[in-house]
């Protein structure tokens, strides 16, 4: 796992945005799986001013969720397809053909969670998947004890995340889904490239602990310990409790360029 501490959530956006542009300059039609929320917004901004520029061309890309809430009607402004059309997919000038996702109104929820782990495989498997993490450590909606083995799933909210997610439903906690179709574990482990961005004081103890604690289930994140080519973008906000946060900017600081992220 590499660690990688920038000044700000800005600095962090760009930082990963720069690493999807190299990885479309080297695969055009990549497979880029997106997260939702406030925390990758800036990524998205920062891509979406290079696609402008013309510094990377994004038209053959495509688009993959993380995650969706089970039985938000369709179209509702915050079911993640919405977010996602509205966040990527439109900035970055794409067509919902590129883009795909679970179908969290299917009557049988977990025929469309197989359905859709077959089509990540078949789409040739995901190249740079971006995550968030919540105060408890889950990624995706993996919550605290989520199997390390798992696959996309139906899972249910715990209360803390519901309560974090209020925010975009007007802070209304009764609005917000109980449940959820998230990929797995195991899935997002089988990204070529999973990159997780932490920003802010709140993230710090759930970054430690994903970091510099044990794999462990009760931090489903720290199961990006085991992929061979795992990053973790935070601020200095949310490295404010590594031990080691010396050593991962001297270790930054001295990578060879020709690496990339």
């Amino acid at each position: 796992m590499e660690v990688v501490i920038v000044p700000d959530a800005t600095a962090g956006g760009e930082l990963i945005a720069e690493a999807i542009a190299a990885l479309l300059r080297r695969k055009p039609d990549a497979l880029l799986g997106v997260a939702t929320g406030s925390t990758p917004l800036p990524i998205y901004r920062a891509l979406a001013s290079k696609v402008a520029s013309g510094a990377v061309d994004a038209s053959r890309a495509r688009i993959c969720q993380l995650d969706e809430y089970v039985g938000l009607p369709a179209g509702h402004p915050e079911s993640y397809r919405s977010v996602v059309l509205r966040e990527v997919i439109e900035p970055l000038g794409l067509s919902e053909a590129s883009f795909m996702g679970p179908d969290g109104a299917a009557e049988d929820v977990q025929a469309a969670c197989e359905a859709y782990d077959r089509a990540l495989a078949e789409a040739g498997g995901v190249d740079l998947q971006l995550l968030g993490i919540g105060t408890d450590g889950h990624i995706g909606f993996n919550e605290p004890c989520s199997s390390l083995a798992s696959r996309t799933r139906i899972k249910t909210l715990t209360e803390q995340t519901r309560v974090d997610n209020a925010r975009f439903f007007d802070d209304d906690i009764e609005q917000v889904p109980h449940h959820v179709i998230t990929q797995g574990i195991g899935t997002i482990l089988d990204a070529r490239h999973p990159i997780l961005l932490a920003t802010g004081e709140g993230k710090a103890e759930a970054v430690a602990q994903t970091v510099e604690g044990p794999v462990a289930s009760i931090v489903p994140a720290s199961a990006l310990q085991l992929h061979p080519h795992a990053t973790v973008v935070v601020d200095e906000a949310a490295a404010s409790k590594l031990k080691l946060a010396d050593y991962f900017r001297a270790t930054y600081a001295a990578k060879p360029g020709w690496q990339g992220l």
